[in-house]
């Protein structure tokens, strides 16, 4: 059989078609958001455990995160399709181009809720099955269906469910949570405005296209940069605080120290430059949204770190 042989090319046809599917399914649990997540999950797992836990439970952990972040984003797409329409940055996913149909999406999405639940329930706890749950729910229905496209502090109660895999991660070692945890999941919750705000002032015309209440779509951009700068340094000082409260040692210490000024620094310019009317070469929004994926791994390598190497800040 040749290469131009037409029954290889029909043969091969509903191969690539499967492919194709496939590839549409997983880009409506969004990937690469799902990275972002799990880098805060290992770290913590390692501060709760006082060391590296099992392998094992490393990868349980980590597979019912993926499954729970994929329902979220999966039940995100499908609900957002019309908006994701509307906007350039979006409207290439699988419920826009119609590769993945509503239905099919929303039965995608409960299998993935469903399968994350019992899959944490088996292997790791019910505490983590319920946090887990409780994540989908909070940004299925919190975020996407309530908050989105009525406040613009949308981003603000509904990044809560983004901070969710640092309570998963601690529960599925300790199997309870501590004020460690908590603290951790402050800083994230603390992060999100200053990581997001910037990425919806770059997309600002998206958004009002889309006539989704951002905060950069209703307010000017000096303001969103004030609040920026008022999270950011919410987010050091608990960061930082967590020194105390569990108590972390000198890798992690100064890890927070170094990477927090860096933070405050950049949100600072942000908002000098927005202070004073620049236009969006000089803005650059999307220096600080860079950035800050750039904070939370660092300040997680050094909460993964700092029990392994422990050279403690405070002798107990």
């Amino acid at each position: 059989m040749t290469a131009l042989d037409p029954s290889a090319r029909i043969s091969a046809s509903p191969s690539a078609g499967s492919r194709s599917k496939a590839a549409a399914y997983l880009a409506l649990t969004k990937p690469r958001i799902i990275e972002l997540l799990l880098v805060t999950t290992i770290p913590v797992m390692f501060l709760a455990h006082k060391g590296i836990p099992s392998l094992w439970l490393i990868v349980a952990t980590l597979v019912g995160g993926a499954l729970s972040a994929g329902a979220a984003n999966t039940f995100n797409c499908v609900y957002d399709r019309d908006i994701d329409a509307e906007m350039h940055r979006t409207s290439n996913r699988p419920m826009v181009t119609g590769e993945i149909t509503p239905r099919e999406g929303l039965v995608f999405g409960v299998v993935l809720a469903v399968a994350s639940t019992v899959w944490f329930a088996v292997f790791t706890n019910w505490l983590s099955a319920a946090l887990s749950l409780g994540a989908i729910v909070m940004y299925a229905v919190g975020y996407t269906m309530i908050l989105k496209r009525r406040t613009a502090q949308n981003i603000v109660w509904g990044g809560a469910a983004g901070c969710m895999p640092v309570l998963i991660g601690w529960s599925a070692v300790a199997n309870s949570l501590s004020w460690s945890a908590v603290m951790l999941f402050l800083v994230i919750f603390f992060w999100t405005p200053p990581h997001y705000w910037p990425l919806s002032m770059k997309f600002k015309d998206d958004y009002a296209a889309a006539h989704v209440p951002m905060l950069p779509v209703v307010e000017e951009f000096v303001v969103v940069a004030r609040q920026i700068v008022a999270y950011s340094w919410a987010m050091v000082v608990v960061s930082l605080a967590l020194v105390w409260v569990n108590p972390m040692g000198w890798i992690y210490l100064g890890t927070a120290v170094v990477t927090g000024v860096l933070f405050l620094a950049e949100a600072h310019r942000l908002h000098r430059a927005a202070k004073n009317g620049a236009a969006p070469k000089v803005l650059r929004p999307m220096r600080l949204f860079h950035f800050s994926i750039t904070y939370v791994g660092i300040l997680f390598l050094g909460v993964a770190i700092d029990p392994l190497v422990y050279l403690p800040v405070i002798s107990r």
